[in-house]
C-alpha cells in the first residue's frame, strides 16, 4: 500500500507540474508572438505609441501584464504547489490545489492592474517612450537605486525565508478545506509580492517587452527564492543596482 501511494503521489506531482509548465509556457509563447508581430492589431493594443490610451489599449496593456506575470512568478512557486498538494494528501483532505494557485495569481493579478496604471502614468510624463523604455535618467536611476536598496531590507529577507521553506510555512498555516486553501495560497502570493515587486520596476528601465531581460529577472527571481546561493546573488545585486545609479546620476553632472 505505501509502494502504490508513493507511486499516486508521484502522479499527482507530475500532472500538476505538467499543467503549471504548460501555462508558463503559453506565457511565454504568447509574449514572444506580441514581440515578434508587433505590426499586428492585439499587439498594437498593448503597446499603446500615445498616451491617450483607449479602453482596449487599458485591457491590452492589463492582459500582457497579467500574462507576464503569471510566466515569470508560476516557476518560483512551483516548489510551494507541490508542497501544498502533497500536504492535502497526506493529510487526506479534499484536492484543492488549483484553489491555492488562484488565490496566488490574484494577487499577481492586481499587481498587474497598478503595473498598467504606472505605465499609462510614465507614458502620459513622457518618463517613458511608446517601448515602455525609460526616457529620464532620473527615472532610471531611482528605479535602479531603489530595487538595489529593497534587496537589504528586513521586509525582502522575510519574504525569502517564507518562500524558501514551503513546508514550514504550510504546516505553520495550514486551515482546512476550500477557504483555507484559498487562504494559504493568497497569504502566500503576498509574501512573493513582498519579495519581488520592486524588481518588475527594472522593466521600466530595460523595456517592458524586452523579453531577454524579462528572462533575466525570471531567473533571478528562481534563483533568490529557491537556490542557497539566493540570498548572497540578492545582495550582490543590489550593491550593483545601487552603484550603476549612483553612476547614471554622475552622468547628469558632465552633461
Amino acid at each position: 500500500m505505501a509502494g502504490y501511494g508513493t507511486i499516486a503521489l508521484l502522479r499527482q506531482e507530475l500532472r500538476v507540474t505538467g499543467v503549471l509548465l504548460v501555462a508558463m509556457l503559453s506565457g511565454w509563447v504568447f509574449l514572444v508572438w506580441a514581440m515578434v508581430d508587433g505590426s499586428h492589431p492585439l499587439a498594437k493594443l498593448m503597446m499603446p505609441m500615445s498616451p491617450a490610451w483607449s479602453v482596449a489599449n487599458v485591457l491590452g496593456v492589463f492582459a500582457m501584464w497579467a500574462i507576464m506575470m503569471l510566466a515569470m512568478m508560476l516557476p518560483s512557486a512551483i516548489p510551494m504547489i507541490l508542497s501544498f498538494v502533497n500536504l492535502s494528501r497526506q493529510k487526506h483532505r479534499g484536492a484543492h490545489g488549483w484553489i491555492f494557485v488562484g488565490a496566488y495569481l490574484l494577487i499577481w493579478t492586481v499587481f498587474s492592474a497598478f503595473a498598467t496604471l504606472m505605465q499609462w502614468v510614465l507614458q502620459v510624463t513622457s518618463l517613458i517612450s511608446p517601448m515602455m523604455v525609460s526616457q529620464s535618467i532620473w527615472l532610471t536611476a531611482t528605479l535602479l537605486m531603489v530595487v538595489g536598496l529593497t534587496q537589504f531590507t528586513a521586509l525582502k529577507q522575510a519574504c525569502l525565508r517564507h518562500c524558501r521553506t514551503p513546508m514550514g510555512y504550510l504546516l505553520t498555516e495550514w486551515k482546512q478545506g476550500a477557504y483555507g486553501a484559498w487562504r494559504m495560497g493568497f497569504k502566500h502570493g503576498l509574501y512573493c509580492l513582498g519579495c519581488c515587486w520592486a524588481m518588475m520596476g527594472l522593466l521600466f528601465v530595460t523595456g517592458v517587452m524586452n523579453l531577454v531581460w524579462v528572462a533575466a529577472l525570471t531567473v533571478v527571481i528562481i534563483i533568490e527564492k529557491i537556490h542557497p546561493a539566493g540570498e548572497k546573488l540578492g545582495k550582490y545585486l543590489g550593491a550593483t543596482l545601487i552603484l550603476f545609479g549612483i553612476w547614471k546620476i554622475a552622468q547628469l553632472s558632465v552633461m
